[in-house]
């Protein structure tokens, strides 16, 4: 029997799961988490800690179909300078509650698109910021970039604020496909992005490629795998394309009988997984790739790596911190979401009050189970020596939840005492097997293919 058909009996070509990016995920939050939790666990930052920071601009110029991100569309400036204004306030009142010494670990400016920001608002937003936690010597501010949406000024503005790591989505360099998911972008005006961006000492560079879209073929992706590695990034994130049009409406502009099915999504991922890895990629968790000196492989190699709501991380900071609609936080205590939409977060705001609409406070064994995705998704193993060490359970009790994992997975894992690893022909399963994990009730239609 071949590996593609071991895999399609454990059920991986029908299954739709978490991609774990936090646990609980996302859809298990609740409306009893509010601002005074926000505030609160604000205040329990210990003084002189490093945190981390996300600032979420929703705002782009125009849609692209294949987002199901919360975005909106704006051909003018005037909401995003109402909205930089929100965040200037924002970011004013938690400087208030901050306490002392607190330092920045990672600033990431994501969205939307932050680079239709112009100049002047890059560097009001950048000050704004570091008036209330200055950078330390090590920190990494991180923007995604817009090909489309930049130029000489806004790179000089981004980068006098200190960005040191450029992030740019990529999708997929066909101009059929391109077409299909409503996302034009050339290869020439990408490399002259990367290129502008080098050119002002960033050489840190992130691209985000998908699998799974409409029309792709073998041969398609490895022509666009191989165009982006000629733009040399230093890491990338090879995710897989989620059609949920009747979750994010834009969708339902791409044809859906024109995407590849579970096992073609799968032959589609191990074709630009072979070229990353011959190009010299480490391979990094279920979805990214790194080059051997990045921060991704250190953090790999050294056991270090982690996981978070932008996917791995070499980031240690407990306490990463949302500005802006939707963003989330999130704390030793539990997660806490800002409002979703942008005019009910503005409005919280112009009240004075942090617009935190829901979360989940940590409780039972949430940290354990946590933890013990994590390790799954970040290691494809889970210590049990470390586990053991770090919270309070049993030997023999974690010993039995592994085993019940193990059984589900027919022999396709390896159980030993020192605890439960995905081999390498197995990893294909691993948020499957992530799912065995987690004490939560699912939808699964709210969640991606396995593959």
């Amino acid at each position: 029997m071949d590996t593609q058909t071991k895999l399609g009996d454990l059920g991986l070509f029908d299954a739709r799961v978490p991609r774990y990016t936090s646990y609980p995920t996302a859809p298990h939050f609740n409306r009893g988490v509010g601002g005074h939790h926000f505030a609160s666990w604000i205040r329990e930052i210990p003084e002189g800690a490093e945190i981390s920071l996300y600032v979420h601009v929703p705002f782009c110029r125009r849609l692209c179909w294949f987002c199901a991100c919360r975005t909106q569309g704006t051909q003018s400036d005037a909401p995003v300078a109402a909205y930089l204004e929100t965040l200037k306030t924002e970011i004013a009142m938690l400087g208030r509650i901050l306490p002392d010494g607190v330092r920045l670990s990672r600033l990431h400016w994501g969205g939307g698109t932050p680079t239709l920001l112009t100049p002047a608002m890059m560097t009001e937003l950048a000050a704004a910021i570091r008036a209330i936690a200055p950078f330390t010597e090590a920190t990494e501010f991180s923007v995604e970039i817009d090909p489309n949406e930049i130029d000489g000024p806004r790179l000089d503005a981004l980068a006098a604020a200190g960005m040191n790591r450029a992030s740019i989505g990529v999708q997929d360099f066909d101009e059929d496909i391109q077409k299909t998911i409503g996302r034009r972008q050339g290869y020439d005006i990408t490399r002259q992005a990367v290129e502008a961006i080098r050119a002002r000492g960033v050489q840190s560079l992130n691209a985000d490629i998908l699998y799974g879209l409409p029309h792709q073929s073998r041969a398609r992706i490895t022509e666009s795998v191989q165009k982006l590695l000629s733009l040399a990034p230093d890491r990338v994130a090879l995710y897989g394309y989620a059609h949920v049009p009747w979750m994010a409406k834009r969708q339902q502009l791409i044809p859906s009988d024109a995407l590849p099915t579970p096992q073609e999504r799968l032959a589609l991922f191990e074709t630009a997984r072979r070229l990353f890895l011959w190009d010299g990629y480490d391979e990094i968790g279920i979805d990214h790739f790194a080059l051997p000196s990045d921060g991704l492989s250190v953090a790999r190699r050294a056991g270090q790596l982690r996981r978070n709501f932008q996917g791995y991380t070499d980031d240690t900071a407990e306490v990463l911190i949302g500005i802006g609609a939707s963003a989330i936080s999130r704390f030793p205590q539990g997660y806490a979401q800002n409002a979703p939409a942008t005019g009910a977060h503005t409005a919280a705001i112009r009240e004075g009050r942090f617009s935190t609409a829901r979360g989940h406070v940590f409780a039972g064994e949430d940290r354990l189970r946590a933890r013990l995705i994590e390790m799954l998704m970040c290691d494809f193993r889970v210590d049990a020596a470390a586990i053991t060490r770090d919270f309070a359970i049993p030997p023999e009790t974690l010993r039995a939840m592994l085993a019940e994992v193990d059984r589900a997975f027919a022999g396709h894992l390896e159980l030993d005492p020192g605890g439960l690893s995905i081999p390498p022909e197995a990893r294909p399963l691993t948020r499957m097997v992530a799912r065995r994990l987690d004490a939560y009730e699912m939808n699964a239609e709210g969640h991606s293919p396995a593959i």
